[in-house]
């Protein structure tokens, strides 16, 4: 029994040593692969450094600065710079149709600002959703579905049988000027760094000939042919530049971000050639962004707090510029005014307890004084370049908002009429200044990755103040002037405390590639 035991022991020992000696060959096997892994992956380090040793490579950002400026961006100037007069004949087209549609449709004042309201509820839509189309699918592609877009809804506005008709198409306008506005990053992302703070405010001359253009089809198209054929009218410059538009290639910032690299080296080659110049020696090579369109980016830690007092300066630039053209409108139809010298059609105060004034249409005086107060969107662009290449973008904005904020005040006092002409030239001209920094400061600001999402954001922030002002320019206004302006002025202020705290100041700074 004894012997039995002894054996069984014996054979136990000598399975278990068996099996340790197995476990040991394995693991010096293991090891050995590891080692061989190893020596593989210094030898492709070590060939691929061999390979590429004495190449040179360059960024987009290297490439723009090379090729520097020339004729490709005087054509992406003009023709993207014409964007502008579609965008601005859109909605300036409701300041002067206001009075128009009021009359024929015998509307209440609610009812003519729920106009504007829906044009920017189109708007804020869309912005969203043409920002992260443009960054998941490209820049061109949307600028040119919104461009196609505004034109066709546009038309058929001139055909709406009823107000809900029309409130309803002209929300679809907005949403596709909502995308045309993704030219503005299209245009920064080809513009070199030194060059941005000088044409981008430049752009403001084109906004200013498309309010011109829609107040002179007012002028002389309304009262001989009627609102309907000025609408049809006001389209003939958007198709035009849906032609134009094949001229601009697809953002090269873009192309190379969603790893087309072939396709950005012949756009930046073909810019080149464009401009006389070359481009740098060596190869394009960028970091293939594999996440594009991510909106959670633009409220990561590093963004986050940029992106929340953006979205607010979005507002407040929206809210106070509308505010400061639905006003101008709403003052002039109804004579609102305290002119000291006023004639006999501005001493009428258009004002009926109990009753409804349907029909007050803009005399020739009336069209003359916003003719004036648009040219002071261009008016002191020398001072708009001044201050962002002098003192930056952040207190570029914080000088225009204060101002505003005490220009909208000064203009309640009793003055004359030119007087209160000149205040709403200047009124106009801070405004439209503070809109054009934000503008640049929100497409230097974001990556590329995000950018054209990033800008969508702010673009449907700033709706929602192009939505709320028509309700307090068209409607408080006739309750009390001084109680209308008074949150024009209050948001200008509480915008320039915000701006304070923005962490990142763009002068001089290259475009983001990636977070």
């Amino acid at each position: 029994m004894t012997g039995g035991r002894k054996a069984s022991s014996m054979k136990t020992q000598l399975v278990n040593a068996i099996q340790l000696q197995e476990l040991e060959e394995e693991e010096e096997v293991e090891v050995e692969v590891q080692q061989e892994e190893e020596r593989n992956k210094t030898d492709a380090v070590q060939n691929k450094a061999n390979g590429t040793q004495g190449q040179k490579f360059y960024s987009v950002e290297e490439a723009v600065e090379s090729i520097g400026f020339g004729r490709f961006h005087i054509l992406l100037f003009i023709i993207m710079g014409s964007a502008n007069i579609v965008e601005a004949m859109e909605i300036m087209l409701l300041a002067v149709v206001s009075p128009e549609i009021r009359c024929e449709w015998r509307l209440e004042d609610w009812q003519v600002a729920l106009v504007s309201t829906m044009v920017f509820l189109g708007f804020m839509i869309c912005g969203v959703l043409g920002g992260y189309v443009a960054d998941k699918y490209g820049r061109w592609k949307v600028v040119f579905g919104g461009f196609v877009w505004a034109a066709y809804f546009s038309v058929l506005t001139s055909f709406a049988p009823s107000y809900g008709w029309f409130i309803f198409l002209r929300s679809m306008v907005g949403c596709g000027v909502a995308a045309t506005s993704q030219g503005f990053v299209l245009k920064t992302e080809f513009i070199p760094a030194k060059h941005r703070a000088f044409l981008l405010p430049l752009a403001s001359i084109f906004w200013m000939i498309g309010s011109l253009l829609i107040i002179i089809l007012g002028m002389t198209v309304v009262p001989t042919l009627g609102w309907r054929w000025m609408i049809r009218l006001s389209v003939i410059p958007g198709l035009i530049l849906i032609g134009l538009f094949q001229f601009i290639p697809e953002s090269a910032r873009f192309q190379v971000s969603a790893g087309n690299v072939e396709g950005a080296v012949a756009t930046l080659k073909w810019i080149a050639k464009m401009n006389g110049a070359t481009l740098p020696e060596g190869d394009l090579r960028e970091p293939v962004v594999t996440e594009r369109g991510n909106a959670v980016t633009l409220i990561s830690p590093s963004f986050r707090r940029t992106s929340l007092l953006l979205w607010y300066s979005w507002f407040v630039a929206s809210f106070s510029y509308y505010g400061s053209v639905l006003s101008s409108s709403e003052l002039l139809e109804k004579n609102l005014l305290c002119v000291t010298d006023a004639d006999e059609k501005h001493s009428i105060k258009h004002i009926k307890e109990g009753e409804l004034c349907y029909c007050i249409p803009f005399n020739m005086a009336d069209y003359q004084t916003l003719l004036i107060s648009c040219l002071g969107e261009v008016a002191l662009i020398p001072l708009n370049i001044g201050l962002l290449n002098i003192v930056g973008r952040k207190s570029s904005m914080i000088i225009l908002l204060l101002l505003s904020a005490v220009f909208f005040m000064l203009v309640n006092i009793c003055t004359t009429m030119l007087g209160f002409t000149v205040l709403l030239f200047l009124l106009r001209s801070l405004v439209s200044m503070n809109f054009n920094v934000v503008y640049i400061y929100t497409a230097e600001v974001y990556p590329t990755s995000v950018r054209s999402i990033g800008m969508g954001f702010c673009t449907s922030f700033s709706r929602i103040g192009g939505m709320i002002a028509p309700f307090i320019a068209q409607v408080l206004m006739s309750k009390s002037v001084l109680l209308a302006l008074c949150p024009f002025s209050v948001a200008c202020c509480l915008c320039a405390v915000g701006t304070l705290l923005l962490p990142i100041e763009t002068r001089g700074r290259a475009l983001l590639q990636n977070e």
